[in-house]
């Protein structure tokens, strides 16, 4: 009898030492995979605005040298020619191309979402580790019972509107 009390007692230990190891190894990995996301929003975010500006700085480039050449195409084909005008609406003539600026949206529309999914991820392990953290059992066993702190990076015009529960601008333009 004495001996299945001590196997029982041993059993009852083991289980709790596993318990503890298995909670605080968990809250270790969240609290690492908190502090890898954090550098990772700031790379996605640096990557965003460095993609945006750059893609915006060859749009905009673009767009000032055809303005410069055009003028220069146009005059130098039909100066010296009475027909010039008959044959301007007859011929294909060089046209801005508008592809470019699609391509911009689409850069900022996709750099955008990447550092919203970031910011995304980094709130769910902030969440998930907060549950393991009020959750019974594993709030038994936790050590480490910290807040990993976090701020989301926003916009004044966001902060506003959380601030004053109103959102009234819509005008985009």
């Amino acid at each position: 009898m004495e001996t299945l009390t001590i196997i029982i007692a041993a059993v009852f230990v083991l289980v709790l030492a596993i318990m503890y190891f298995s909670y605080n190894n968990r809250e270790v990995a969240l609290r690492k995979e908190a502090e890898a996301q954090r550098e990772k929003i700031t790379t996605v975010h640096d990557t965003m605005w460095k993609t945006l500006k750059q893609e915006a700085g060859v749009t905009d480039e673009y767009r000032q040298t055809f303005e410069r050449i055009y003028p220069q195409l146009i005059q130098g084909r039909y100066a010296n020619d009475s027909q010039g005008f008959m044959k301007w609406i007859h011929e294909a003539n060089p046209s801005f191309d508008t592809s470019l600026y699609r391509h911009l949206m689409q850069s900022i529309n996709v750099q955008r979402t990447a550092f919203a999914t970031s910011q995304q991820r980094m709130l769910d392990i902030i969440r998930e580790r907060e549950t393991l953290l009020e959750s019974m059992p594993s709030r038994w066993f936790i050590s480490n019972k910290s807040k990993i702190e976090y701020t989301v990076i926003s916009s004044t015009a966001t902060n506003r509107v959380i601030e004053t529960r109103t959102d009234d601008d819509i005008k985009l333009f």
